[in-house]
Protein backbone atom coordinates (compact mmCIF):
# COMPACT_ATOMS: atom_id res chain seq x y z
CA UNK A 1 0.00 0.00 0.00
CA UNK A 2 2.76 2.49 0.75
CA UNK A 3 4.13 2.30 -2.80
CA UNK A 4 0.74 3.38 -4.12
CA UNK A 5 0.54 6.13 -1.50
CA UNK A 6 4.03 7.37 -2.34
CA UNK A 7 3.25 7.49 -6.06
CA UNK A 8 0.07 9.45 -5.33
CA UNK A 9 1.87 11.89 -3.03
CA UNK A 10 4.73 12.25 -5.51
CA UNK A 11 2.24 13.29 -8.20
CA UNK A 12 0.77 15.88 -5.82
CA UNK A 13 4.25 17.14 -4.94
CA UNK A 14 5.10 17.48 -8.62
CA UNK A 15 2.11 19.76 -9.11
CA UNK A 16 2.82 21.71 -5.91
CA UNK A 17 6.46 22.07 -7.00
CA UNK A 18 5.39 23.58 -10.33
CA UNK A 19 3.20 26.07 -8.46
CA UNK A 20 6.08 26.93 -6.10
CA UNK A 21 8.42 27.59 -9.02
CA UNK A 22 5.82 29.85 -10.59
CA UNK A 23 5.27 31.90 -7.42
CA UNK A 24 8.56 31.61 -5.49
CA UNK A 25 11.65 31.62 -7.67
CA UNK A 26 13.93 31.38 -4.63
CA UNK A 27 12.42 28.08 -3.43
CA UNK A 28 13.42 25.01 -5.44
CA UNK A 29 12.40 21.88 -3.53
CA UNK A 30 14.18 18.58 -4.09
CA UNK A 31 12.13 15.42 -3.57
CA UNK A 32 13.45 11.96 -2.83
CA UNK A 33 12.14 8.59 -1.69
CA UNK A 34 14.15 6.40 0.66
CA UNK A 35 13.40 2.69 1.09
CA UNK A 36 16.34 1.92 3.38
CA UNK A 37 14.11 1.25 6.40
CA UNK A 38 12.21 -1.35 4.38
CA UNK A 39 15.50 -2.99 3.42
CA UNK A 40 16.27 -3.23 7.15
CA UNK A 41 12.99 -5.05 7.81
CA UNK A 42 10.87 -2.06 8.89
CA UNK A 43 7.66 -1.83 6.84
CA UNK A 44 8.07 1.90 6.23
CA UNK A 45 9.07 4.22 3.41
CA UNK A 46 10.31 7.78 3.76
CA UNK A 47 9.87 10.72 1.41
CA UNK A 48 11.80 13.95 1.86
CA UNK A 49 11.19 17.39 0.41
CA UNK A 50 14.32 19.48 0.86
CA UNK A 51 15.12 23.12 0.30
CA UNK A 52 18.82 23.47 -0.44
CA UNK A 53 18.79 27.23 0.15
CA UNK A 54 17.46 27.05 3.71
CA UNK A 55 18.62 23.54 4.65
CA UNK A 56 15.07 22.74 5.75
CA UNK A 57 13.25 19.48 5.15
CA UNK A 58 9.72 18.14 5.19
CA UNK A 59 9.87 14.49 6.19
CA UNK A 60 6.95 12.21 5.25
CA UNK A 61 6.76 8.66 6.63
CA UNK A 62 4.50 5.97 5.22
CA UNK A 63 3.93 2.96 7.50
CA UNK A 64 2.42 -0.21 6.04
CA UNK A 65 0.52 -0.67 9.32
CA UNK A 66 -1.16 2.75 8.85
CA UNK A 67 -2.00 2.85 5.14
CA UNK A 68 -4.48 5.71 5.48
CA UNK A 69 -2.13 8.05 7.37
CA UNK A 70 1.10 9.92 6.81
CA UNK A 71 3.42 10.97 9.59
CA UNK A 72 5.26 14.19 8.89
CA UNK A 73 7.74 16.55 10.43
CA UNK A 74 9.31 19.87 9.54
CA UNK A 75 13.00 19.54 10.29
CA UNK A 76 16.46 20.27 8.95
CA UNK A 77 18.33 18.34 6.30
CA UNK A 78 21.56 18.17 8.29
CA UNK A 79 20.01 17.21 11.66
CA UNK A 80 18.35 14.06 12.92
CA UNK A 81 14.56 14.30 13.02
CA UNK A 82 12.81 14.90 16.31
CA UNK A 83 11.13 11.99 18.07
CA UNK A 84 7.64 13.40 17.62
CA UNK A 85 5.75 13.49 14.33
CA UNK A 86 2.45 14.99 13.32
CA UNK A 87 -0.11 12.71 11.72
CA UNK A 88 -2.41 13.53 8.81
CA UNK A 89 -4.91 11.42 6.91
CA UNK A 90 -3.56 10.42 3.51
CA UNK A 91 -6.66 11.81 1.82
CA UNK A 92 -6.03 15.21 3.49
CA UNK A 93 -2.67 15.56 1.75
CA UNK A 94 -3.47 17.73 -1.24
CA UNK A 95 -1.53 19.85 -3.72
CA UNK A 96 -2.56 22.92 -1.73
CA UNK A 97 -1.49 21.36 1.59
CA UNK A 98 1.94 20.45 0.20
CA UNK A 99 2.29 23.88 -1.40
CA UNK A 100 1.41 25.58 1.90
CA UNK A 101 3.90 23.42 3.81
CA UNK A 102 6.68 24.27 1.36
CA UNK A 103 5.94 27.99 1.44
CA UNK A 104 5.64 28.01 5.24
CA UNK A 105 8.83 26.04 5.79
CA UNK A 106 11.09 27.02 2.95
CA UNK A 107 10.44 30.74 2.59
CA UNK A 108 12.10 31.51 5.94
CA UNK A 109 15.78 30.92 6.57
CA UNK A 110 15.60 30.39 10.37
Amino acid sequence: MTEKAIIGIYELITEAHANIQENYSDIDPVVSVNTQMRKQGIATDVMTIDCLKTGKRILLIFHDAQPDCVNYQFCFKDKDPYDEFENIALKAVTVQQLYDWMVLNFSKIN
